[in-house]
């Protein structure tokens, strides 16, 4: 079986290299030696040229006479979840889409975040007064224990 240590080596040895903002945000080996390593980056997004030379560092530097495997590098796609703390970072002030253990979705915008916590901004649109219609935004915690999934919401207005 291929070690994971050496795997995580030779993908952050090439990240540091292109000191492009790279990150891993998830790096996986299954039973039959299929290596998954999932990209994002600080600012913008992960080109195909990013995946490929890390995905060439990988693949050059493992020996295929010694264990046999198969590579898959990609980038955190915009419709998969979040998972690490520098996408929390880069999605800060986005509208995201928070699925709660209990079931509960809830959408809104990012204000902040700690380990424990998530502070999220909800928009909606009350009567006021004058019976006219009055946008507000109403800012509340998520706990970090009760959120099963937090997704980017994907708009194409």
């Amino acid at each position: 079986m291929i070690d994971k240590k050496v795997v995580l080596k030779l993908a952050e040895e090439r990240i540091q290299e292109l000191n492009r903002g790279l990150f891993i945000v998830e790096l996986s080996i299954s039973t039959r030696n299929v290596i998954s390593i999932e990209l994002d980056r600080e600012e913008g997004g992960v080109s195909i040229e990013d995946c490929m030379s890390v995905s060439r560092n990988v693949e050059h530097n493992l020996d295929r006479e010694t264990v046999d495997f198969e590579l898959n590098v990609s980038s955190a796609g915009m419709d998969r979840p979040l998972r690490h703390h520098k996408q929390f970072v880069k999605n800060t002030g986005r509208r995201l889409t928070f699925l709660k253990t209990d079931g509960v979705q809830i959408e809104g915008t990012l204000k902040s975040f700690s380990a424990d916590s998530f502070l999220v901004s909800i928009e909606r649109i009350v009567k006021n007064e004058k019976n006219k219609n009055e946008l507000i935004a109403e800012e509340f915690a998520i706990p970090a224990k009760e959120i099963k999934e937090i997704k980017r919401v994907i708009s194409f207005k």
